[in-house]
């Protein structure tokens, strides 16, 4: 009886941390990130697909590693001149935004 005790908790634990992943990954507005991301567009491509080498895709990227990686670019843990003006103005809710637009991309599929 104790070990089912202790599964029923493992088994809770793990439906509210899959829960919570669930909420932290729904925090972005698809649309908004998508009218907010034309200033993204002239490196990283109008479908997050771009054509320049050097410059990453942004289209299917994981949410929760842009929103990292945007506010490391904010507050200076990642050191890119560019990539630190263009998020220096950026909200929290807009970093959201844009994780949540981009990661809504499909990679195959952009056109």
């Amino acid at each position: 009886m104790v070990l089912s005790g202790k599964r029923m908790v493992v088994g809770g634990v793990a439906a509210l941390l899959l829960l919570s992943g669930s909420a932290a990954m729904a925090a972005g507005d698809i649309a908004a990130g998508r009218a907010k991301a034309a200033m993204c567009m002239s490196c990283h491509g109008a479908q997050g697909i771009s054509a320049v080498p050097t410059y990453p895709n942004l289209a299917g990227q994981k949410e929760a590693y842009l929103v990292k990686a945007l506010h490391e670019f904010k507050d200076g843990t990642r050191k890119n001149a560019t990539m630190n003006a263009m998020v220096a103005s950026l909200s929290d809710k807009d970093i959201d935004n844009l994780a949540a637009y981009f990661s809504s991309l499909k990679p195959g599929n952009c056109k």
